[in-house]
């Protein structure tokens, strides 16, 4: 069975982040849906957190080789499998709804730190926040 992650920031298409590094050719795009979070705008990328009555937009990738894509992804995201509690952001396994209303497991990355003062981003799209913003 594919691997499947959960992009809802700059990790998504139209930004560069994936490309520098060195990931994109082992991504295949699946489609576009939502996982039951609250976004957070931090100023330079978004947060986002478990939240049963929010959702998050974002897009899945089935990851060619998982095992390569979730390391660089860890780092990319501060994410320490052997210290997840003094992690920036946690790796987990979550449920997403895609355009045509098929579930799917994916890999997300929820933000770990003190949230502040950063407001919420109601539409819980990052995309659309960034072009109005």
């Amino acid at each position: 069975m594919a691997e499947l992650v959960f992009f809802y920031g700059t990790l998504m298409t139209g930004f560069d982040r994936r490309r520098r590094v060195g990931i994109d050719g082992k991504l295949r795009y699946r489609g576009r849906g939502w996982i039951r979070a609250a976004l957070f705008d931090l100023g330079i990328y978004p947060a986002a957190v478990p939240a049963d009555e929010k959702r998050v937009w974002g897009e899945v990738f089935e990851m060619d080789d998982a095992l390569e894509v979730l390391a660089a992804l860890d780092e990319i995201e501060g994410y320490s499998p052997s210290d997840p509690d003094r992690s920036l952001y946690v790796r987990d396994r979550v449920t997403a709804t895609l355009d045509d209303q098929a579930t799917v497991d994916v890999w997300v990355y929820f933000y770990n730190a003190p949230l502040g003062a950063a407001p919420q981003i109601e539409s819980g799209d990052y995309l659309e926040h960034v072009r109005v913003r």
